[in-house]
């Protein structure tokens, strides 16, 4: 197990060693534990972690709020609309007197080809840990709940036939953080990982490279398909959901005729029946209702979006105990 985390940025768990994510997970199932007994956690007494949000948020925002609170600290919601960024203060000053004041930055910036660029700036400023609570290309936080549910749901993470495929959805042009996250993750634990996308949905091929090298370092494997029931075909689990075609075109536009011509990709009682008996299905939530997704599919025996969702909070505490308190 490692202890040493004081400080630590979280970017994404790319550039964690998998023994640092493994203790992540001990810490988050300990957590877990005693949120349930009741028994007070207090290991971060009188520590602030400010929480920039450029976007709206339920589960990042309260599972962060919510969770610090219960650790003891204060976590300082800051709407990036009434700081001064929005007269256009640099990331480097934002930086340096926000980790002057606290014990932490948090930050939401999903803005294609400025989020990431925006909190590794901070990063490379700040004197407390900054985390990455979803930007453009990552969603770590998002990522180890996930992998804490399968944990919690599968009998194995080796071998499992885990399938990432996109879904047709109108609500906003969401971004790629979410499948990058998971299709970097994921391989590191052995699985199979089968990502499912229409042409034009495509990731980026760095991410492929190294999704593919994460793969072969430890056992794993990822396929890539355009064909949808390949990948529901014999799934140990199932996470359907859209992302927007950023990296071929970078409209804003939500609905546009590449969209509408896929509306046949969505998550149905049918398409369930393909997969394993005891397929898992998952979704980072919230989910476009009707299009990504049959309600008696999210509402259904195989669904485990709540136990998932729930999981946002062990895992945000895990990570804030590790940065924020320790050695």
């Amino acid at each position: 197990m490692q202890t040493i985390f004081r400080g630590k940025h979280l970017i994404d768990f790319q550039n964690w060693t998998k023994e640092e994510i493994d203790t992540v997970l001990d810490v988050s199932f300990d957590l877990k534990r005693k949120f349930a007994m009741g028994v007070p956690t207090p290991y971060l007494r009188d520590k602030t972690v400010f929480l920039m949000f450029f976007e709206q948020s339920t589960r990042t925002r309260n599972s962060m709020e919510a969770g610090i609170t219960q650790l003891g600290g204060h976590g300082n919601y800051l709407d990036t609309s009434n700081m001064q960024i929005a007269h256009g203060e640099a990331p480097k000053d934002t930086a340096v007197i926000l980790s002057r004041f606290g014990h932490a930055i948090a930050c939401r910036n999903c803005f294609w080809e400025i989020g990431n660029k925006y909190i590794t700036e901070m990063a490379k400023w700040s004197s407390a840990p900054v985390i990455n609570m979803q930007c453009d290309l990552y969603h770590p936080l998002q990522a180890i709940a996930d992998l804490m549910t399968m944990q919690e749901k599968l009998v194995s993470l080796r071998r499992a036939k885990v399938s990432i495929i996109w879904a047709y959805a109108t609500s906003h042009k969401k971004p790629i953080s979410v499948p990058v996250s998971q299709v970097l993750l994921f391989p590191r634990y052995g699985m199979d990982v089968t990502l499912a996308y229409p042409k034009g949905y495509e990731l980026p091929d760095w991410v492929i490279e190294k999704a593919r090298g994460n793969a072969e370092r430890n056992g794993g494997s990822l396929t890539i398909t355009h064909d949808m029931e390949e990948a529901y075909r014999d799934a140990d689990v199932v996470i359907p959901k859209n992302w927007g075609s950023w990296v071929s075109n970078q409209s804003t536009e939500v609905v546009d005729d590449l969209l509408e011509s896929y509306k046949g990709w969505k998550c149905t009682e049918k398409m369930m029946e393909l997969a394993g008996k005891d397929v898992v299905y998952m979704h980072a939530l919230p989910a476009d209702r009707g299009n990504e997704v049959e309600d008696s599919v999210i509402d259904g025996p195989h669904s485990v979006v709540y136990d998932e969702a729930e999981n946002r909070l062990h895992t945000a505490k895990a990570v804030m105990t590790l940065t924020m308190g320790g050695k």
